[in-house]
């Protein structure tokens, strides 16, 4: 049995995703964000870093993993699925693991900082990371022209990359003129461990979309966290 740590966010999905991928029983524990769960002591002895996903291997002495790409390599190696074996097949998927991990992952997430959640719109740091965005899903639909999926067949980084890719919207980018890198979005969103990990859990908004309600709270929240982070980096800089 596995335990995820784990709340509504692509990293989350990631890992849900692959979980469900492989037929993996796992016992889902959210932690709410907004209220900071993930630094409780508990959760910082399995992820130090105070940040989900991470989870808890019950059948191998409890062994406990984090970091959201960590975790994918961890399952697919223990179950010899979404990964090859053969030393040039997993190096392919760990490039393009790493292109997410190092690059979608982060340049989308400061995306939505600065377009959604800064309390100033600052357009330069706006238009920065969202046209690194947009540069990197040119890369994937360059890729993809000629590739069903990134690293031959459906793997853990499809999975990472896809996680991030389906809400870009939230970022404030557009795919419509990259026509491989949708293909390939639709033929992963019709799979069905797919539409059950990205409910685990589920969203209280759709991130794929924009402009309700919901939406608005949202980004009010992740905007206060954001404000807290903002607040506890200047005292940490204070202490000697």
């Amino acid at each position: 049995m596995i335990d995820l740590y784990t709340a509504a966010t692509p990293n989350g999905h990631k890992v849900s995703i692959a979980l469900e991928e492989l037929v993996l029983p796992y016992t889902l524990k959210v932690l709410d964000l907004s209220k900071g769960e993930q630094k409780r002591p508990d959760f910082l002895a399995i992820c130090p870093n105070g940040r989900i996903p991470a989870i808890v291997d019950r059948a191998a002495d409890d062994f406990a993993v984090f970091e959201s790409g960590a975790c994918l390599i961890y399952l697919a190696e223990k179950t010899g699925q979404l990964m090859p074996t053969d030393a040039k097949g997993r190096s392919r998927v760990l490039q393009w693991l790493m292109f997410q991990m190092g690059g979608i992952g982060p340049m989308m997430g400061q995306a939505n900082v600065f377009f959604r959640y800064f309390p100033e719109k600052i357009q330069p740091a706006i238009d920065r990371y969202q046209g690194e965005s947009k540069r990197l899903f040119t890369v994937l639909d360059s890729h993809l022209k000629d590739h069903e999926y990134l690293a031959g067949d459906y793997s853990i980084a499809d999975i990472a990359n896809w996680a991030w890719v389906r809400t870009h919207r939230w970022s404030g980018v557009e795919v419509d003129d990259l026509p491989h890198l949708k293909r390939w979005m639709d033929a992963i969103r019709q799979r069905p461990a797919v539409l059950r990990g990205i409910e685990a859990p589920p969203s209280r908004i759709n991130l794929t979309k924009d402009g309700d309600d919901a939406a608005k709270k949202f980004s009010e929240e992740a905007r206060k966290m954001v404000e807290m982070g903002q607040n506890q980096s200047a005292l940490n800089k204070d202490q000697p």
